[in-house]
């Protein structure tokens, strides 16, 4: 028996104190190391969400497939007809491309084969995928007696890849052809 500052304390009572005050000590550690764990978890954790990229390039070569449908008015060259075409297009920039197209289209009044070129001005809107745009150009139907004609008109794209898309766009021709309104639609292929 010891006695501690009056109080008698046996040394078996002793041992099982320091005992049970390590016992404490290594379980509050194992506790702190367990919460702590490799101290990641105490900082701030910031979610970077990277953009997913364009699919419209800031420089781009495209390939069309198209049907072209026409709607003409009485005193104009070509009455109402559809057909398809092909067309290539660059973009030269991610807003501005030009663009060549020659298609064939069958009406009541035969057969025609105009052939065209156009500048495009697109906005793309690359968190949906999409791409409207405008434009303006000219060129001639070949029809027997070539004349020469003007359009004007906007359409829609849709990027299903990075080189596939879907379009559709409307136009107003005017000219020696008299007044018309032209309807695509196709597949266009980007490089």
């Amino acid at each position: 028996m010891l006695n501690i500052l009056g109080i008698k304390v046996s040394l078996t009572y002793i041992a099982i104190m320091k005992k049970l005050l390590l016992t404490t000590t290594i379980l509050a550690c194992s506790l702190c190391a367990s919460i702590a764990g490799d101290g990641k978890s105490f900082k701030e954790t910031k979610n970077v969400i990277t953009p997913d990229t364009c699919r419209f390039r800031d420089m781009e070569f495209q390939v069309d497939a198209f049907y072209s449908g026409i709607i003409g008015s009485s005193g104009s060259e070509v009455t109402t007809g559809s057909g398809g075409g092909v067309g290539l297009n660059f973009f030269f920039a991610k807003y501005f491309g030009i663009g060549y197209e020659a298609f064939w289209t069958a009406s009541g009044r035969g057969e025609h084969f105009p052939a065209a070129g156009n500048l495009f001005f697109r906005y793309p809107i690359c968190a949906w995928n999409i791409a409207p745009y405008v434009m303006v150009g000219g060129g001639v139907s070949f029809d027997g007696n070539p004349k020469g004609y003007g359009n004007v008109g906007g359409g829609l794209e849709y990027r299903v890849t990075d080189n596939i898309g879907i379009f559709v766009d409307g136009r107003y021709f005017y000219g020696e052809t008299g007044n018309l309104a032209n309807v695509r639609s196709g597949l266009r292929f980007a490089f």
